[in-house]
Parts: C-alpha cells; sequence; structure tokens
C-alpha cells in the first residue's frame, strides 16, 4: 500500500505540463548523450574498461570484433569527452594504458539500466520465437 507522500509523487508526475520547450530541451539532452556516446563501441568500450586500466591489444580482445582503427578513434573520442585516461609509461617499449576518468561514473545508472532492459529484451524476443 502507497503512503501519501508516495501517492503524491505519482501525482506529480502524472501531472506534469508538458511545454514545446521542455520536449525541445529533452529532445537536445538526449542528442547530446548521444553524440557523445553514439556508435556500437563506445558503452562497451566503457564497459570493458570498467574492470580496471587496459592496454590497447587487452581492450581489443576484450571486444570481440573492434577494428584496431575504430578502437583507436572510439578510445580517441572519449578521451576528448573525459571518460577515458590515456596514460603513458617510460619503458622500453612504451607501455599505453587506458583508463576511465572518475567522470566515466556518471554513466553507471544508466549503463546498469540498459544492461537490465537489455537482458529482458533478449529473454522477451527468446520467449517470442518459442511461441508459435
Amino acid at each position: 500500500m502507497e503512503t501519501l507522500v508516495e501517492n503524491e509523487v505519482h501525482t506529480l508526475k502524472a501531472c506534469e505540463i508538458h511545454t514545446p520547450e521542455a520536449c525541445a530541451a529533452s529532445v537536445m539532452a538526449v542528442k547530446d548523450a548521444l553524440y557523445v556516446l553514439n556508435g556500437k563501441w563506445k558503452l562497451p568500450l566503457i564497459v570493458a574498461l570498467s574492470s580496471g586500466a587496459m592496454r590497447f591489444n587487452d581492450i581489443q580482445r576484450a571486444l570481440d570484433g573492434i577494428t584496431p582503427k575504430i578502437l583507436s578513434k572510439e578510445l580517441r573520442e572519449l578521451e576528448l569527452n573525459e571518460f577515458v585516461e590515456r596514460k603513458v609509461f617510460p619503458t622500453t617499449p612504451v607501455s599505453v594504458l587506458y583508463e576511465l576518468t572518475p567522470y566515466s561514473r556518471s554513466l553507471d545508472k544508466v549503463l546498469e539500466e540498459l544492461k537490465n532492459w537489455g537482458t529482458q529484451h533478449r529473454q522477451r524476443i527468446m520467449a517470442s520465437r518459442r511461441t508459435p
């Protein structure tokens, strides 16, 4: 049974007024997010790096199917958007590690929800294919 406060929150959400300005702002926010995280590899790359810093070849192995050219491009773009940090160590040969920045943690809830939705969607599609 909902409490009075919970009921009021649901009522307020149901009564929100949708203006063209609010809609435009929402669309712009989604477009901004997709611009930064667009493509097939950015989110899987962030997930792969969530276990810790990795070398280029290790990332490529973790993301089965990504080409070196695309991986390099994606890492560069994630670095420009402050999600990934590239660390160069003066060893022979030079060692380069890629790791997530603290800012990348701002995606934790998004990634968790995407993972949950993806699991549910896969189950739904597989179930619908089993039924005649």
